[in-house]
């Protein structure tokens, strides 16, 4: 049974589509009016990895518990895990779009990894391909 759905806090919907579709190539699969469950307006958002895979709910922050959780969903610890191609192309990516580096680039056994703080104040993992068998990955 696959994970379906995860769902990441935010301020603003239109913030967090254009930072997951432009900064990390995501694709937006839902973005659909809807009520809360006491009759306020929200929406229904939806991102996706291009090439498929669990989603995020870019959920817009109601209320002062929801809003101080911002940014802090994972207690700062890295929560969230993500496979690419290219590390540093990414990283790069990201920096332009405001993120900050938390933990530079480095190369280990399972492939070329970094830590990055998103506009919100979550932590991610980037995380390159795995070395290929036999294959030595240099240290850094």
């Amino acid at each position: 049974m696959p994970l379906e759905l995860v769902s990441l806090l935010v301020n603003d919907y239109d913030t967090g589509i254009d930072f997951f579709t432009g900064a990390l190539g995501f694709v937006l699969a839902e973005d659909t009016p809807a009520m809360t469950t006491d009759g306020r307006p929200k929406r229904w958002v939806v991102v996706r990895p291009q090439d498929g895979g669990a989603g995020l709910v870019i959920a817009r922050a109601e209320g002062d518990e929801q809003k101080a959780a911002v940014g802090n969903q994972f207690a700062g610890r890295v929560g969230l895990f993500l496979r690419v191609e290219d590390v540093d192309a990414t990283l790069a990516r990201v920096q332009e779009w405001g993120c900050s580096m938390v933990r530079p680039p480095r190369d280990e056994s399972y492939g070329r990894v970094c830590v990055f703080r998103d506009p919100w104040g979550n932590l991610w993992d980037l995380l390159g391909a795995p070395a290929k068998e036999g294959e030595q990955v240099p240290r850094t």
